[in-house]
């Protein structure tokens, strides 16, 4: 089933979170990214407000979290999720590792998609989730060959992610 407003909430969360991803990115990228990062971050907020607007004026339209086991559901992810990657975070950053700190949250976040495939009824969040694993992953490897901080090459992953799937919620809103 198509909810409306849910890909006007993609649009709009995708958006936030990739403009949080590009703002993480400028921890320690090389100074030429610097620019591109700033404009990808304004890009990304202004998908996020476009999707706040379309969410707002479409609140009444069905969404998938109407429904009390989904939304119970999704709530329920996410709170693992924000634990998970917060213990996680701490356990990196006591042992004088913050510069993983990037890819782990990556790497939760992409986790937590799959769960809400089924609470969204939406397969395409399965790629969403496949694809932020990878970002996290590759991160690792691309990081120290680039001499940027980890955070640099996981948020420019991240962010691009996340903003290719709040456009494609835009889109699915569109043509609804």
């Amino acid at each position: 089933m198509d909810y409306i407003r849910d890909y006007a909430m993609y649009a709009s969360i995708f958006g936030m979170f990739s403009f949080c991803w590009f703002g993480w990115a400028q921890e320690n990228p090389r100074p030429s990214w610097r620019k591109y990062l700033g404009m990808a971050s304004g890009a990304a907020l202004l998908l996020c407000l476009a999707g706040v607007y379309i969410s707002v004026t479409n609140w009444h339209a069905a969404s998938a979290l109407s429904e009390t086991k989904a939304f119970s559901t999704y709530l329920i992810t996410v709170y693992i999720e924000f634990i998970v990657a917060g213990i996680g975070a701490f356990v990196l950053i006591k042992r004088k590792h913050k510069n993983y700190v990037a890819p782990w949250i990556a790497f939760i976040v992409g986790i937590h998609f799959i769960g809400l495939t089924k609470v969204f009824d939406d397969s395409s969040l399965y790629i969403l989730a496949a694809l932020l694993v990878a970002v996290s992953v590759l991160s690792l490897w691309i990081s120290p060959r680039l001499q940027v901080a980890n955070s640099a090459v996981t948020g420019i992953g991240a962010g691009t992610v996340l903003f290719i799937f709040a456009l494609l919620g835009f889109i699915r809103y569109l043509s609804v």
